[in-house]
Formats: structure tokens, C-alpha cells, sequence
């Protein structure tokens, strides 16, 4: 039995309220693939690495559903968060803007200080920020929120924020009381005793798709996984000891960790092999996780009409806090401008659109999620609002011409993981790091390069110039707070 009866009445609806609430958003033409009203999954996995999926080079994690997603999506292999740590980048998703447009440079309760004082930022997503979920909700989305949001308090609540439905979101960066319930999380009642969160949340939100399964919706799933606390189900567990045995991976500390860099005050270590049991049976939990929705869209006749996309918020822990992962072959990880930080994995699947199995090498990064998505569901560009992102629809279409242009990235602060202040620039092949200690540069051919291993800032100095120049440009367009030296450093 076709669904479209109430799809075509709120659109019409939706008409309404856009020229009610949304100007910019006047002129509504739904073109999904179906010809109605497109839905939108979006899951967002914390602290997933670049290589932590099997689709993406690991060999030890196990991720067959997330692969099986894979491979039939456009999987890219240069999709950058805005951030190498969480809030930044989760307001750069809903905003379509920089985080240093908005004074939202760290995770909120951060204030690491040492040689340098860290940049002035706030501790909330503000109203004035229309939200992409606000924008769906105001086209006749019913809009769904599952899992972390960390993006200020009580005040600035995804339901605060364009969200219909908050299940488990609120201040909180991880699991304060644990995966295990009871919970003690404000925003979900406590499941039965042992219940695993990422379960729930995906209970959650099959409970949503199967209710609303006649409306067009904009679902927003944010695992808390693989976020510290290391967690996991016991026999998951003991399924990745076993295996890390028979492929005689040793757990000894020496044996998976190498010295990554040496200064006057500290030694900074980093895990160079994937073998944690624990990590690889978290991963686990979320890849059964996203099978069990892919599989309930397709039983409630949802999947050739929803828009799925999958993504980390920052590169996963290589340098500090258990350093359960690495990141490799890029450099670093989480809290650190080196691409393990930053480059992320993305799968988007658009039903009818998408071709089955492309990778695309073209850089995107999160602020482009906005006006990508307005553009799908047939909903005028909002360009007030996501003023940093550019629509890669053409990408979704297989256009090769297509080219995204500079992307940019500020962190005025220090990082958990050891990461050094400074912002970074990527211009087609090219990536410049600035370091605000002492304002000295590196520059990378990634093309090249892919594990910056060789500075190219004296070799070429003018692109490093051109580089520097255009980071300088932009710190000015965007009113990026900087650092400060602190008197009481010694």
C-alpha cells in the first residue's frame, strides 16, 4: 500500500510554515528518488577513527554491516570533521558553520592552559542558530534525536534546538554512570539491569521509525560509542581476546605503543596496532547496531526512500586516555590537526541516486552537511545560515568536475590528548598546520603524503606563503578568538 496521502499533505504543510518561519527556504520542491518526501538517518559514531572500519583498512575491528553499507553508498576517503574534538564539530553539522565563526573551539569544560592562555568560547549552541533540525521541522519533518549531544545545558536541549524528540541527550560528553544501566542520564529512563546503551538507543530509535513511519523524518542517531569509558559486552570481549591469540597479537603495552614525539617537559606515546579487545567489541556493538536499523528500514519499506549517512565527529584516541586505537596510516588522532584528528570516515547512500560502490576522493568536511541535505530533500539554500558549507550534491551524482575549495580549521586550545594549539588550511593536495606557540608552519602534500611525515614548508615556500595568507585571510572573515600568552607559565 503506497504511504503518500499524509507525505503530500505536509508537504503542503510544510510550504506553509517554511513561509512562515524560514524565508529563504520559500520555495519547496521535493526530489527524492520516489518522488516524495525524502527521510534522512544520520549516525553519528564518537570517536570513530578513519581506520577503525573494515571498509576503511582495519583488519582487526569487525564491521560487516557498516562494510555491507559501504558498498552500496559513495564512500569518501578525504571527509574532514570541522574539529579534532566533539562539540565543534557536532555545532558545525547542525549549523552549517566553522566553529570559529561561532566561539565553539572545544569541548565544553576544557581549559587546558600552559605557555598559552586558551582562546575565550562558549559553552552552548546559541538560539540564534537556526539548526538544521530546525529547518527539517519546519518543512514538515518530524525530527528525532537519539544519544550524545553535548552542546550545552538544560537550556540549549536538542529539543531546545529544532529536536521533537530527545532520547538521551543532554550536557554530558560520555556516559557518566556507564553503558550498563542504569543510566542516571536525565534525558532516558534506565533499561532493565545490564541493558547495553547502544542497544537502547537503538531501540530507541527503531521505536521512532516504526511509529512514524508515515511521516518524512530527519532521524539523528549519536552513538555515545566508542567514547570512553572502554565498556563492552563480556562475551564480545572474550571474542576479541580469543582472536587477537590466534593472530598473535600480543596485549603488552610495548609491544602496540612507540614514542610519537619528545619535548623538554613530556614524552608523548601513541598506539601504532589495532588489538584492543574491548574497543573492537565496542565497535562491534555499534556495527550490530546499524545492521539491526538498516534492516528494520528495509522491513518497514523505508530504505529506497531514506537518505543514510554515517560518520565519525573526530579521529579516534591514539595519543592519551588508554589510547584504545590507532589511526594509522594517518599521523595522530583525536585532539591533534594531523589528519588522524580530523579526516574522518562518511558513507552516504541516497536511494536512486547514489551509484552502488563509489569512492570519492573530493575533500568535504562537516559544515557541508546542511546545505547537502536542504538540497536533497528538494529545500531551498539557507546561505545566511550554513555560511561555511558547500552542497556536495553533485558528488552524490557521480560529478567529477565537481571541487569543494579551501577548508579550514581552528583549535586555540590544548588538547586532553596532548594535541598543540593551531589552526590548519587544505587546499586541493596541500595542508598547512600553524602552531600558535610559536607560529611555525608545516606544510604536506597529502596527496603524497598521506601520514605527514615530510614537511614541505621550506621546500615550497610559496604555497606555504599562499597557505598562511589565506588561513590569516579567514581568521579575520570569521572573527576567530585566539590565545593569549599566560604570565604564569614558567
Amino acid at each position: 500500500m503506497k504511504r503518500s496521502t499524509r507525505r503530500d499533505f505536509l508537504r503542503l504543510m510544510g510550504m506553509g510554515a517554511m513561509s512562515m518561519t524560514l524565508p529563504a527556504c520559500s520555495s519547496f520542491q521535493a526530489k527524492g528518488a520516489g518522488g516524495s518526501l525524502p527521510n534522512f538517518l544520520f549516525i553519528l559514531i564518537d570517536d570513530l577513527g578513519w581506520s577503525d572500519l573494515g571498509c576503511y583498512g582495519s583488519e582487526f575491528y569487525e564491521t560487516p554491516n557498516i562494510d555491507n553499507l559501504a558498498r552500496t553508498s559513495v564512500k569518501f576517503t578525504n571527509a574532514y570533521a570541522a574539529s579534532p574534538v566533539c562539540s565543534p564539530t557536532r555545532a558545525s553539522i547542525l549549523t552549517g558553520k566553522y566553529p570559529a565563526r561561532m566561539d565553539i573551539t572545544d569541548w565544553f569544560t576544557n581549559r587546558n592552559e600552559k605557555k598559552l592562555k586558551p582562546a575565550e568560547f562558549i559553552n552552548y549552541l546559541p538560539h540564534e542558530e537556526t539548526t538544521i533540525a530546525e529547518a527539517f521541522k519546519s518543512s514538515g519533518y518530524t525530527t528525532f534525536f537519539a544519544g550524545k549531544w553535548h552542546l550545552g545545558p538544560e537550556a540549549y536541549y536538542p529539543e531546545k534546538h529544532g529536536f521533537m524528540i530527545n532520547r538521551a541527550g543532554y550536557e554530558a560528553g560520555h556516559p557518566k554512570a556507564g553503558y550498563f544501566s542504569p543510566y542516571k542520564n536525565p534525558k532516558l529512563d534506565d533499561g532493565s539491569a545490564g541493558e547495553y546503551l547502544t542497544d537502547r538507543l537503538t531501540n530507541e530509535t527503531v521505536d521512532f521509525l516504526e511509529q512514524h513511519r508515515d511521516d518524512p523524518f530527519f532521524a539523528y542517531l549519536s552513538f555515545y560509542s566508542v567514547h570512553t569509558p572502554m565498556m563492552a559486552k563480556k562475551v564480545d570481549v572474550r571474542y576479541f581476546e580469543e582472536k587477537a591469540k590466534k593472530l598473535g597479537l600480543s596485549q603488552a603495552y610495548e609491544q602496540n605503543h612507540r614514542v610519537f614525539e619528545e619535548t623538554e617537559d613530556d614524552i608523548i606515546v601513541e598506539r601504532f596496532r589495532q588489538t584492543h579487545p574491548v574497543y573492537a567489541a565496542m565497535i562491534k556493538s555499534v556495527d550490530d547496531n546499524v545492521g539491526r536499523i538498516i534492516r528494520k528500514l528495509k522491513e518497514l519499506d523505508l530504505d529506497q526512500n531514506t537518505v543514510v549517512i554515517l560518520m565519525s565527529d573526530n579521529g579516534g584516541l591514539s595519543t592519551s586516555e588508554g589510547t584504545p586505537t590507532t589511526n594509522l596510516p594517518l599521523k595522530a588522532g583525536k585532539g591533534w590537526l594531523y589528519e588522524g584528528g580530523i579526516r574522518e570516515p562518511l558513507l552516504v547512500r541516497w536511494p536512486g541516486i547514489t551509484r552502488a560502490g563509489t569512492i570519492c576522493h573530493e575533500p568535504v568536511t562537516s559544515t557541508d552537511f546542511y546545505p547537502t541535505l536542504l538540497e536533497v530533500a528538494g529545500l531551498s539554500a539557507i546561505p545566511d545560515q550554513h555560511l561555511d558549507g558547500k552542497s556536495f550534491v553533485p558528488l552524490l551524482k557521480g560529478d567529477t568536475t565537481f571541487h569543494r575549495g579551501a577548508i579550514f580549521w581552528h583549535y586555540p586550545h590544548y588538547s586532553n590528548q596532548k594535541g598543540k594549539p593551531g589552526a590548519a588550511v587544505r587546499l586541493n593536495n596541500y595542508k598547512l598546520i600553524e602552531y600558535f606557540e610559536d607560529g611555525s608552519t608545516e606544510l604536506f602534500d597529502l596527496s603524497r603524503d598521506i601520514g605527514e611525515l615530510n614537511d614541505l614548508s621550506e621546500t615550497k615556500p610559496q604555497v606555504a606563503g599562499k597557505l598562511k595568507g589565506m588561513l590569516h585571510e579567514w581568521y579575520e572573515e570569521v572573527g576567530a578568538n585566539m590565545m593569549s600568552p599566560n604570565p604564569d607559565w614558567e
